[in-house]
């Protein structure tokens, strides 16, 4: 069965029992089982992505952060960066998270790879992309990721006014069956998943119910700091610009992310960036597909690739991918202790948009002996 027409059946047979659960009313006359919208890719079928989830992946890894959602306050401060150097289309890879949809939803990808170490990281995409088959609006999809009652529409709303409407809802009377039914989502998705991965799926929803928009980034063995954001302070973020810029910024951000959600074509996959596989088979996925990596966010795994070790391979792996004079990297660094350029007032962290060639060229100069090295150079002004 074609991905849209699964998705017909399973937001017919889904999405009305939790859109009903939650109090979110569905947009009316949308036809779910319609061709996708005109720019949307061909949907790729359960089985073929079913496959890149398990092809795809190495062994999980472990990283003592939660991760269920970004700490990087900064993550949108280079929207207006990646849309001046005209970054769009071909593949997107990404590690992390919900902040890859905002990098997603400016850039389209024709594809998007979503690495992590953390098998957890891949289980919570698939609840997501579960959240984004049941959800029709980014009402419809809040409501459902936090279990809560919303009533009315979303379009038109500023994203101020959507974080305002999930916050004054209250949580649904029956929120575990509001999981149940996610979690029946995330089975029929034809990824093979293990008792503990079904585990995880639960745990997952389950905090995201309990603490709604209050929900921060969680460390294990070490304790939190104050400065991490929560989900609603990562959703009402501006770009540098001081615009609204994330994916729930408006319904057509939204949509992009949802749309290429429900094509099978957000694609997550457990890798250590300085891996044997991972990257390496993402590189020859996208040749054989002609795509070029058009952007890789990398967050600040550099930083744990130089502690370890194991950066020079991670630039090998870089390598190997299909890369072109526009491809960039999208890093973040933390300044807790020491300000370095780009980092804004009020924030602890800071984005960088880094030109592959550029990139690789310093590396071969020698130029990148260490992680300091490696964002002084990139950063502007650094």
């Amino acid at each position: 069965m074609p991905a849209w027409a699964r998705a017909a059946v399973l937001v017919a047979a889904l999405a009305s029992v939790l859109v009903a659960a939650a109090g979110c009313d569905p947009v009316a006359g949308r036809d779910a089982g319609s061709v996708p919208a005109q720019g949307v890719p061909t949907p790729l079928p359960d089985s073929v992505f079913a496959a890149l989830v398990a092809e795809l992946s190495e062994p999980g890894g472990y990283f003592d952060t939660d991760n269920l959602i970004s700490n990087e306050s900064s993550y949108l401060h280079v929207m207006a960066a990646l849309e001046e150097a005209g970054v769009r289309g071909g593949a997107y890879l990404g590690v992390g998270p919900g902040q890859n949809f905002a990098y997603i939803a400016a850039i389209r990808p024709a594809l998007a790879f979503l690495v992590d170490i953390r098998r957890d990281n891949l289980v919570q995409h698939l609840w997501y992309k579960a959240l984004f088959e049941a959800a029709d609006t980014r009402l419809d999809y809040l409501c459902l990721m936090v279990a809560r009652r919303c009533g009315g529409r979303s379009e038109g709303l500023a994203v101020a006014a959507l974080v305002a409407r999930v916050d004054a809802a209250p949580p649904v009377a029956d929120p575990d069956a509001v999981l149940a039914r996610v979690a029946e989502g995330v089975w029929g998705l034809g990824v093979p998943l293990s008792a503990e991965d079904r585990a995880t799926l639960r745990s997952i929803h389950g905090r995201f119910a309990a603490d709604g928009l209050d929900l921060r980034f969680n460390t294990h063995g070490r304790a939190p700091l104050p400065e991490y954001p929560t989900f609603r302070r990562l959703i009402l973020e501006r770009d540098e610009r001081d615009r609204p810029a994330g994916f729930l910024a408006d319904e057509a951000s939204f949509r992009v992310v949802r749309d290429l959600q429900r094509a099978n074509r957000v694609v997550p996959v457990v890798g250590d960036l300085a891996g044997d596989h991972a990257l390496r088979a993402i590189g020859r996925e996208c040749r054989r597909r002609d795509l070029t990596v058009s952007a890789f966010y990398t967050s600040n795994v550099e930083y744990y690739l130089f502690r370890d070790g194991t950066f020079p391979r991670f630039v090998e792996n870089l390598r190997a991918l299909p890369t072109d004079d526009g491809s960039v990297i999208i890093r973040s660094f933390f300044s807790r202790f020491r300000r370095l350029p780009g980092t804004r007032p009020g924030h602890v962290s800071a984005q960088i948009v880094d030109a592959v060639p550029a990139f690789l060229q310093r590396w071969e100069e020698g130029r990148i002996p260490s992680y300091g090295a490696l964002i002084r150079e990139a950063s502007p002004g650094g």
